[in-house]
């Protein structure tokens, strides 16, 4: 008996799967996972100059930033059964790899054809490293030290998004778009090395049997609705390739979804979906990042070609909201363990709706100290409301179906950035052609339209509002 009560503080301070130097196995991905998200908002800040450069439109530019997205959630339900086929080294090996691949054939795309495709490979690498550094962190850490493990993997996805334009905009501004990518390659052959030689393998292989069919739905489904959101830019909401591919979309994603829901063993449990409390969670989720990837997109491209204002200062004018972006998400979650994810999240969308509004009141002739405010204030509060939001969610599901709640919201987050993008860019064309109706050209024109998008990111803020009224006063511990 007391043998067996000695070992249980044992058992207690053991990771999993013990692994000699946890951070330094954990290295590797977590360089994966920052150039990944820092490749997800850093190319917004080059569009602006990329269409000047390629010859494109807005609404074929956009597909730099939803391709990618759209490749991040394709992939993403996929790893769980990935990582069952092969090692935990060999996906990561494979993923850094595929990215510096990518990164190479955008480096040196001859047009835009060749870009996006380099685009949609790195999105591929994205969507395999994001849910392996969280499972991976799970598995080799102690469990009281998962805590500070966990917050290290969080801070790598916070921060890389608030750099990434600043970062960006500070390289164009004394060197070509292409050393964006190229700056990508010596990131990643670092994190190569570190998954070589520290890496170890978490999970035994057994290579269940693959649903193949899940897989196409998927990949058809979602590709479908993005590109008929993203062809409204070009043809209208009502044209007849818009109408369609939302059609067939929407009738592959019924498909897919009543197969899921009626598998023994689906590739994303949607049943996750019939808890009330995880529903108004991942609903809020989506909601928060259409959010943050709408007004992401439109407000460099409002600062460069409504401000015409110089793509470098670009960045430094976007980096205080970056910074307030990462530190309220570091306190948001804190916030949840006091009071709940009701008081945050309806208090952080009543912000974001002052943020937006700020941003679609502005002109071609706003004070660069008035956007930046704008910018902050949308920051402080979209954070303030995801991450109490997502953990109501993940911590209304008990068992075997609370595993699959992280990679619903992350798929469908990725899904619906895409989509607002889409959105965004199409609104943002039917303001500039009503502008243009009404006289009004070139940068004035350009603010017209983005007034048109900012007031979809208002929308989008107001009815996450709405939704939150439906979060309970307090939370079952």
């Amino acid at each position: 008996m007391d043998s067996v009560q000695n070992s249980r503080p044992e058992v207690v301070k053991r990771a999993r799967v013990p692994v000699a130097h946890p951070l330094l196995a954990m290295m590797g991905m977590l360089i994966g996972g920052f150039v990944g998200m820092f490749s997800e908002t850093s190319l917004n800040i080059a569009l602006p100059q990329l269409m000047t450069r390629l010859n494109v439109s807005t609404a074929t530019i956009q597909w730099l930033v939803t391709g990618y997205m759209l490749m991040v959630g394709v992939v993403l339900p996929l790893s769980s059964i990935i990582t069952k086929w092969f090692t935990t080294r060999q996906v990561i090996l494979f993923a850094l790899v595929d990215f510096a691949i990518g990164a190479v054939i955008s480096a040196s795309a001859p047009g835009f054809g060749v870009l996006l495709l380099g685009r949609m490979i790195q999105g591929i690498a994205t969507g395999l490293i994001l849910p392996l550094m969280f499972t991976v962190a799970m598995q080799i850490f102690p469990p009281y030290k998962l805590g500070a493990a966990m917050g290290m993997v969080g801070l790598v996805i916070m921060f890389a998004p608030a750099v990434g334009p600043t970062l960006a905009g500070l390289v164009l501004g004394i060197a070509s778009w292409r050393w964006i990518f190229w700056l990508f390659v010596p990131f990643l052959v670092i994190a190569f090395i570190f998954a070589v030689t520290s890496l170890a393998n978490i999970a035994p292989v057994t290579r269940p049997k693959v649903d193949f069919l899940s897989i196409i739905l998927s990949t058809l489904g979602f590709g479908s609705l993005v590109l008929g959101v993203s062809l409204a830019s070009d043809h209208g909401w009502g044209s007849l390739p818009v109408i369609g591919s939302l059609i067939v979309g929407i009738l592959i994603l019924a498909w897919y979804t009543h197969r899921q829901l009626t598998m023994p063993k689906p590739i994303l449990n949607l049943r996750a979906f019939a808890i009330p409390g995880f529903r108004i969670g991942a609903s809020l989720v989506m909601i928060n990042f259409g959010i943050i990837l709408s007004a992401m997109y439109l407000l460099p491209m409002y600062i460069q070609r409504g401000l015409l204002i110089p793509v470098a200062l670009t960045g430094i004018i976007m980096f205080p909201g970056g910074v307030m972006n990462a530190v309220v998400s570091a306190i948001s979650g804190r916030l949840y363990d006091r009071v709940g994810a009701q008081g945050p999240a309806r208090l952080g969308f009543i912000i974001s709706m002052v943020g937006a509004l700020m941003l679609a009141l502005t002109s071609a002739h706003s004070v660069i100290g008035y956007v930046i405010m704008a910018h902050i204030i949308l920051m402080i509060g979209a954070p303030l409301a995801m991450s109490p939001s997502q953990t109501h969610g993940l911590n209304a599901l008990t068992g075997p179906i609370a595993a699959d709640g992280s990679a619903i919201m992350n798929t469908l987050q990725q899904i619906v950035g895409a989509i607002a993008t889409a959105i965004a860019t199409s609104l943002l064309g039917i303001g500039q052609l009503a502008a243009n109706n009404s006289g009004l050209h070139g940068a004035m024109a350009f603010v017209h339209g983005t007034h048109y998008g900012f007031y979809f990111t208002f929308i989008l803020a107001l009815v996450g509002f709405l939704l939150a009224l439906r979060l309970p006063k307090s939370e079952a511990k």
